[in-house]
């Protein structure tokens, strides 16, 4: 009963100061601090602190802020100028004409961003202008850049793959190779959901594209070298168990580098631009993560991770089950939270109950990343709905209606996950021998 009424306390508090406007960082160090005076009576002060400081030093986090970095300093290039002329001959006479632009601009920029918000504001910004002016309808525009936007945050390298790897102590390197086969086969799933829907849509009628040769669209794909050298950089040398995370990230941000410089915008203004952004973007997770490291303390001390997946257990839930639970959980948190905050909130809680259902870490670690890409576009605090709706003027709520057929998509991914656990669990498994931890 004092831990029923210790949780409930609890997300009452946390209620509270989420409401009043208070940093997530700071709602949880407070928290924390609460759970170990109050309820197991015991000094707050020194612990936290020394829990922050070891959480906050720790080498896998060392990837976090260079893979940041690199999706700043790309963001600052003509890599999206450069996807559009290298896919537009390509795509332009399929089902969907140049929308697929957008699905695969996505999915290419996403591999090497990180970012959901800076894969969506970099490719928006070259296509949404395109698109508008050869008649695309703006709704299958907008819908078609705010789900596949969030393959930044699926295929690696990603930015909250980093945060869960770091938070569950799990090889950062095996998650980030989990993502690649779910990651691809969502953007098939887009690509489908593009040709199909343009087929139906009465409004479908943009301008027709010119036809190009084989030779014309093989000497477009010039365009595609530099960004699938990136690639190479930081999937392959990863891949191959050349390089961890850590050393990945660091290349990538050196290959960013190097293409800034080779298209010429690599200025000391973008410079110090892109790393003033990243530091910023770097501190904020890192404090969600020093703090998320204190609440795991607190909850180790009051013993409510326990006494849950006691419960838990009680209820004889199959795996199945619990996954249910979980997307509820996290479909409801995602409406309100940020993704690094819906981990950094919630992996203390949960961890204990999927390891003891014998659900696997890694493949977890996608799962929660693709109910997480599905609170990017769902309102009131979808990060996508409001990029693009700084960029349109359109109404949020207008916007996530005309993305919801990609919202039901990633849910459907969200079960064809759980049906073939084996998209995300087989290629980490076939690394094993090469894969480092970080």
């Amino acid at each position: 009963m004092d831990q029923l009424i210790f949780f409930t306390t609890l997300i009452a508090l946390l209620a509270v100061l989420l409401g009043t406007g208070v940093w997530i960082g700071v709602s949880l160090v407070t928290l924390a601090a609460i759970a170990i005076e109050v309820f197991a009576s015991r000094s707050a002060g020194l612990p936290i602190i020394t829990t922050m400081w070891s959480s906050s030093s720790s080498w896998m986090l060392s990837s976090l802020p260079m893979f940041v970095w690199m999706g700043d300093i790309l963001f600052r290039t003509r890599l999206s100028e450069d996807l559009f002329k290298g896919l537009a001959p390509l795509m332009g006479r399929l089902p969907g004409g140049l929308l697929h632009t957008n699905v695969m601009g996505c999915t290419i920029f996403g591999s090497v961003s990180g970012s959901s918000v800076a894969t969506l504001t970099t490719v928006a910004q070259m296509t949404v202008p395109e698109l508008k002016k050869r008649n695309y309808p703006e709704r299958m525009i907008i819908g078609t850049l705010a789900g596949p936007a969030t393959l930044g945050l699926m295929i690696p390298p990603s930015i909250i793959m980093v945060v869960y790897g770091a938070m569950t102590n799990e090889s950062i390197s095996a998650i980030s190779i989990a993502g690649i086969i779910p990651g691809l086969i969502l953007a098939v799933f887009f690509t489908f959901y593009v040709a199909v829907s343009s087929k139906l849509a009465k409004d479908y009628k943009p301008d027709p594209e010119p036809i190009t040769t084989w030779r014309e669209k093989l000497f477009a794909l010039r365009h595609l070298i530099p960004v699938h050298i990136l690639l190479a950089l930081v999937l392959g040398t990863m891949f191959v168990g050349f390089a961890t995370a850590t050393e990945a990230a660091a290349l990538g941000v050196a290959g960013a580098l190097a293409l800034a410089w080779w298209q010429g915008t690599l200025t000391f203004s973008n410079f110090m631009e892109s790393l003033m952004s990243a530091t910023r973007t770097s501190a904020m997770i890192t404090f969600i993560l020093m703090a998320g490291s204190a609440m795991s303390l607190a909850m180790g001390y009051t013993g409510l991770p326990h006494m849950l997946a006691e419960w838990v257990g009680s209820l004889h839930l199959s795996a199945f089950a619990l996954l249910m639970v979980l997307l509820l959980l996290y479909t409801v948190l995602g409406g309100f939270l940020d993704g690094i905050s819906c981990v950094a909130l919630t992996i203390p809680l949960i961890e204990p109950m999927v390891r003891a259902a014998g659900i696997d870490m890694v493949w977890f670690g996608i799962f929660i990343v693709l109910v997480v890409e599905k609170a990017q576009i769902t309102p009131p605090i979808g990060f996508n709905l409001f990029v693009l709706q700084g960029m349109t003027g359109h109404n949020i709520f207008k916007i996530a209606a005309w993305s919801f057929p990609m919202y039901l998509i990633m849910l459907f991914m969200v079960f064809v996950m759980i049906w073939f656990p084996e998209l995300a669990t087989w290629l980490p498994q076939q690394m094993i021998p090469v894969l480092p931890p970080a």
